[in-house]
């Protein structure tokens, strides 16, 4: 995916119950964001007809489901969501390289790299919400600092396109996988938002820094008095970080 305009690199999250208020998200924001990520909640309520609202309105979508199954189970998966049309979609890298490859593989097989309608391809490393004790309780006693690149590598090393991780760890995943490797971030809250509850937290500008290359942003937008307002504060940001003018 061409990260053209900065617009492009922020992804809006379509944290609703609803097709009418995902659609109305959409129908409001989508001048101002290039990416909608469509997660668990709102594609069980509606399935792949909110993929295809979003992309008729103009944006692209970031399939937010997080496979992680067998190898076969999870590589099926992504040839369907390749197929529906995504600009996005994400596995658990927890759920190992065999399963990462075997993924890669398949989508490969219906849409092969460098073809304009194939989808970046994703590994979720540890979640934002996770915290050293998170971890422990599940029986991984590393710090999040040495999972997350480690991850990320196996990734990598599996063929995935790139990895969803928490900003703070960005310049950990640049050190062990380089420039090439998309890195985008959740857990970005502008100084005008509360944190609600994520854990590890920056904001727009020093994500963008750190060599982030998309932003997924929710309530900050959201829960804005004036959420287009609140979106054009956030890409003015990205902007400026990039040095780029608007």
């Amino acid at each position: 995916m061409m990260k053209n305009s900065v617009r492009d690199r922020l992804v809006f999250a379509l944290d609703v119950d609803s097709f009418e208020e995902a659609e109305r998200w959409v129908k409001l924001l989508h001048e101002k964001v290039g990416v909608f990520k469509v997660g668990k909640q709102l594609f069980t309520r509606c399935g792949p007809e909110v993929v295809h609202m979003v992309r008729g309105e103009g944006g692209d979508v970031f399939l937010d489901l997080k496979y992680h199954d067998i190898p076969n189970t999870v590589a099926s998966a992504g040839v369907e969501a390749t197929r529906l049309g995504v600009r996005m979609f994400n596995v658990h890298a927890l759920g190992g390289r065999e399963m990462m490859e075997k993924t890669v593989a398949a989508v490969d097989a219906v849409c092969p790299k460098g073809a304009a309608e194939r989808p970046v391809l994703l590994a979720v490393t540890i979640l934002t919400s996770s915290t050293e004790e998170t971890l422990k309780q599940v029986g991984i006693d590393r710090p999040v600092q040495e999972m997350v690149p480690r991850l990320a590598k196996l990734a990598k090393d599996a063929g995935m396109d790139g990895v969803v991780a928490s900003p703070k760890e960005v310049a950990l995943i640049r050190e062990v996988c380089g420039d090439d490797f998309l890195i985008v971030t959740p857990g970005v809250r502008p100084a005008f938002a509360s944190l609600d509850d994520q854990k590890r937290v920056t904001t727009p500008a020093e994500a963008i820094s750190a060599g982030a290359d998309y932003l997924v942003i929710g309530r900050p937008i959201s829960a804005a008095a004036d959420p287009v307002e609140a979106a054009e504060k956030i890409l003015d940001e990205m902007a400026a970080a990039l040095g780029e003018n608007r």
